[in-house]
């Protein structure tokens, strides 16, 4: 203890000055929004190429089971060119993509344990990739981009209590919020569907076309429970996700061409209505 004490002692000018410089880090960071930038941008950078090389490594002994879920998406898609017709184009999830940019990328690290799950890309804005941008696997919806550096992205995942999805019945274009309550990885929750709406056990869930992120009909989920209370107007429903978000591995990030063009209009609308 004496020896502890003696050491404060001895360093007194230098623990000083380091406790100080500190708290005018720390006062800069929160004070300047650019410097914050600056710092988790330098942040993201620096994770990401932990996590690229973490990531190289692991793949290596997950090679084959990435090799079959690869060629089990080419076969899926080669079947829908061959089953297409002039009249119904392979089907609305690539119509839907018309629009959009896709760019391919890897999950170099994922969290699916925690109440604010995120995955790390190793794409960024050296490749196109921005806020705000859809992410998908070949089953289904993985998340949001919600913050990048220059060779790295970050996504919100839809396991994640701040995601907030908007999401349609395929059969009846009864659309509500897609939700997670943290307690399974593979399980969430589609709220705000009226007690009008035809729900059974089974139904597939896609994307709605209410929102710039993601286009419609892009594959969610089937509907595994549902429940209504008889004082309620909306159903209760969990909805069990296509894409397995343990284990993601390939992404597809999509980029919507007329977001802006969207965005702008509405804005205008929205003030002229003001």
């Amino acid at each position: 203890m004496q020896q502890i004490i003696f050491f404060f002692i001895r360093n007194k000018n230098f623990l000083l000055f380091a406790l100080l410089f500190f708290i005018s880090f720390t006062l800069t960071l929160n004070s300047h929004s650019y410097h914050k930038s600056k710092f988790v941008t330098s942040a993201n950078f620096f994770s990401g190429g932990i996590y690229s090389i973490k990531s190289n490594i692991t793949d290596y002994f997950d090679l084959r089971e990435q090799n079959n879920i690869l060629t089990e998406e080419n076969v899926r898609l080669r079947s829908m060119i061959v089953n297409s017709t002039p009249e119904n184009e392979v089907d609305t999830t690539i119509q839907g993509l018309k629009n959009y940019d896709i760019v391919s990328a890897r999950v170099i690290n994922n969290n699916y344990s925690k109440t604010k799950n995120n995955l790390t890309l190793d794409k960024g804005e050296s490749h196109g990739l921005k806020i705000d941008m859809g992410v998908i696997s070949s089953e289904g919806v993985v998340g949001i981009i919600n913050s990048t550096s220059g060779n790295y992205a970050s996504v919100q995942s839809v396991l994640n209590t701040n995601s907030q999805v908007v999401a349609k019945f395929k059969k009846s274009n009864h659309f509500g919020t897609l939700l997670w309550d943290t307690k399974k990885p593979n399980i969430v929750q589609l709220t705000e569907i009226p007690r009008i709406a035809p729900v059974a056990l089974g139904d597939t869930i896609v994307t709605d076309s209410k929102s710039t992120i993601f286009p419609e009909g892009i594959l969610i989920g089937t509907v595994r429970n549902f429940e209504r209370d008889l004082d309620q107007d909306y159903y209760h429903i969990d909805i069990a996700l296509f894409t397995d978000m343990t284990s993601v591995k390939h992404v597809y990030v999509i980029s919507n061409n007329v977001a802006e063009e969207i965005q702008q209009l509405e804005q205008k609308v929205e003030d002229e209505e003001q």
